[in-house]
């Protein structure tokens, strides 16, 4: 039966025309297969009876046998409840029905020994459960209860009357028939050294599980499997490409040799060297590069992309820089313009605000080959935009731009795909790193240039606005510069421009001598840019901003960075924020202005940042609070849609999965051997648009 799990959810037992559409609106459950892999969320331990003289309102679920003493409807109109007072010799608590009280005040009996389950609430000292679920207590029924499982339902759902019990029959009644069908997934070899279940038990018990040692086992082998085949898919796609991409042999260095020896400003750092030996090994390979280099704010990743850059350039080719926003196109526009023409190299700005005439120029230019480097934003990927001999693409910030984006980049070459370079200053976990750039290698500079101080980061209460305030005039006074940002609140910009305008009323009350740059994101780009160029030219000592200058702006006088209500920035974003110092020679401090009244959370992120300036440690912590979805650009990857597994929790699964992967794959590529054929047979059975290739098909 090799399209079973494929069959429509109509023909199950149980599930008609009305049940059948409100799962494929509520939950998207198609097929049998979908609703096999709608796992439970938690599993209730319905083994154990409490008193209710012990309950405490840190249990999330309690299970109670006792009798009803009385029964009462309390509260008017809207606010009218049915209260039973339940009892078990130990104590008494409240069981209330908001709703359908007519019909459960009419099948209640007293004088009944009843099992109650549900969650306790407290008001004062009273304990009360909310729409309790109920039995009659036939005490030879209750021994060895297995582990319930709990499915996600929705409240539309609930209406249709298929809550979590009406989805518990529906599993058990498609496990009794799919259980034979569900095939093995996983070489048997791969099961033994890892001593996984099957993938029918696992299925079975992570649904109905025995115990908690069987759901243990069945959640091990499902979250290796799914890990596998994820990282099966990124390196088959990896190997695919290499194989099918030459790329153009770029390993001219004369230009390289004569920017070190006249121009180069400063020593690279030996993280900086070892990064651009690895990307000339791919440039003059013939295979088309992938890589992705990943560096912290300020760590030199510019003349990295430049020498490499170089090198391309004298091997005949051109070369394409593509950044998020006309401010970071500009900065690297402007940061490369001197260094080319001085090599005698012609470099050129692309953007939205490029005007036509200027735009014809390129145009010609790039196609008769003359121009060497082209900067820009999305403007690049317009079609008109025709390279001679596009040879290396860099694209800066790439969790900003669409895959679908980069891959015009990628067609303006019709003999050659350019060889990419990713650039990225958001430190990406290493587990996510696997995740989402797994088809890129990935070089990373972890280290700051010479004469670099690590940033001094505080964090400040209200009380302490004045000292904070004196700190920042000494530094204006030693001719330093001053960030003073602002949360932007997203529902309510409004709120935000009024915060952030106070915010600017006050710091003139208090730096009344003292010029001050204001930049929000409602301003026009021109009035934007002539506030960023003051205080670039330090025309102004202070500017008041809210986010819009996490990205772009580099003042390497600017050496305090203030941001007000820190408690409501990510930790990514407070670390983007902070780099925007420390740029000079002279030691920089980042202060982090908060209210009293803070979350756990909030306490979290704040003491990271004051611990440590490592991007990569502070990633990691990010990816603890929040989860892989919230991480900067893994929504839009599509590689994230997992059943199981926990990319933030489960990266030594992981790590053993991609392992594995890689040795299958360097001895039997094309999955022909017999020991593989579990592999292929269930690749070929996956739709053509499948993500994950782990499920059921």
């Amino acid at each position: 039966m090799a399209n079973f799990f494929e069959t429509k959810i109509e023909y199950l037992k149980g599930v008609g025309e009305r049940i059948a559409s409100l799962l494929k609106e509520e939950l998207n459950i198609f097929t049998f297969g979908d609703l096999l892999q709608h796992y439970p969320f938690r599993h209730e331990d319905r083994s154990q009876f409490h008193h209710i003289s012990d309950v405490n309102e840190n249990m999330p679920y309690i299970q109670l046998v006792g009798r009803i003493q009385r029964v009462e409807t309390v509260g008017e109109k809207s606010k009218k409840r049915l209260v039973a007072y339940f009892s078990d010799g130990t104590g008494v608590l409240e069981l209330v029905w908001f709703q359908g009280a007519r019909w459960v005040a009419k099948n209640l009996k007293m004088q009944t020994d009843y099992v109650v389950f549900g969650k306790p609430n407290r008001f004062g000292s009273k304990f009360s459960i909310a729409h309790p679920e109920m039995e009659v207590f036939i005490p030879q029924q209750q021994e060895a209860k297995p582990l319930l499982p709990v499915y996600a339902t929705t409240e539309k759902l609930k209406r249709g009357r298929i809550d979590s019990k009406a989805l518990v029959k529906l599993q058990k009644n498609l496990l009794q028939r799919a259980y034979e069908q569900i095939p093995e997934n996983l070489p048997e070899y791969v099961i033994k050294h890892y001593r996984l279940i099957s993938k029918r038990d696992a299925i079975r018990h992570i649904h109905f599980p025995e115990d908690l040692e069987w759901l243990e086992k069945a959640r091990f082998r499902l979250k290796f499997e799914e890990l596998f085949y994820i990282q099966l898919r990124i390196l088959k796609l990896k190997l695919s490409k290499m194989a099918k991409s030459p790329g153009q042999v770029l390993c001219e260095t004369q230009l390289v040799h004569d920017f070190y020896e006249k121009y180069l400003p400063f020593d690279l750092t030996n993280a900086q060297k070892k990064v651009i030996r690895e990307i000339f090994e791919d440039l003059r390979s013939g295979k088309q590069m992938n890589r992705l280099l990943q560096g912290d704010v300020g760590s030199g990743k510019t003349i990295v992309a430049f020498i490499c850059m170089l090198i391309a350039i004298g091997s005949g080719a051109q070369v394409a820089m593509m950044a998020p926003t006309e401010i970071l196109a500009e900065q690297h526009y402007r940061g490369l313009k001197d260094f080319a023409e001085k090599l005698g190299l012609h470099i050129a700005l692309l953007t939205g605000s490029t005007k036509t005439k200027e735009r014809r120029t390129i145009d010609q230019m790039l196609r008769s080959g003359e121009l060497n480097i082209l900067v820009g934003t999305h403007a690049l990927l317009e079609s008109h935009v025709q390279f001679s001999n596009l040879g290396l693409s860099i694209v800066d910030e790439q969790h900003r731009f669409g895959v679908a984006q980069r891959a015009k980049l990628w067609q303006k070459n019709e003999n050659f795909d350019p060889h990419v370079l990713v650039m990225t200053a958001t430190p990406i976990p290493r587990t996510l790193a696997m995740t989402l750039y797994g088809d890129l290698d990935v070089s990373v500079i972890d280290e700051l240039p010479a004469g670099r101080k690590p940033i001094r980061t505080v964090h400040r209460y209200e009380k302490n606005r004045l000292s904070v305030f004196g700190f920042v005039r000494e530094q204006i006074q030693a001719g330093r510069q001053v960030y003073i940002v602002y949360p932007l609140i997203e529902e309510s910009e409004k709120l935000d421009l009024k915060h952030l305008e106070d915010g600017y009323e006050s710091i003139r009350r208090a730096f009344p001598d003292t010029p001050v740059s204001v930049v929000h994101g409602r301003m026009k780009p021109a009035d934007k840019d002539f506030e960023m160029q003051r205080f670039v030219q330090a025309k102004t000592k202070i500017m008041v901003a809210t986010t819009v200058i996490e990205v772009g702006v580099n003042v390497p006088n600017a050496s305090v960075m203030i941001i007000e209500n820190a408690e409501r920035f990510g930790l990514a974003q407070l670390h983007q924020l902070r780099g925007r110092v420390g740029r000079g020679a002279e030691q920089s401090y980042c202060i982090l202005m908060t209210e009293y009244k803070l979350s756990k959370e909030s306490k979290t992120r704040l003491s990271t940042m004051v611990r440590t300036n490592d991007g990569f440690e502070i990633a990691e912590v990010d990816l603890k609070l929040r989860g892989p979805g919230d991480i900067e650009g893994t929504q839009q990857s599509g590689v994230l849609d997992l059943l199981v597994a926990d990319i933030s929790k489960d990266g030594k699964i992981m790590q053993e999965a991609r392992v594995q992967v890689l040795e299958i794959l360097e001895k039997d590529p094309d999955l022909c051997q017999p020991e593989h054929l579990p592999i292929k047979r269930h690749i070929s059975s996956l739709k053509q648009h499948t993500i994950n290739w782990s499920k059921i098909s």
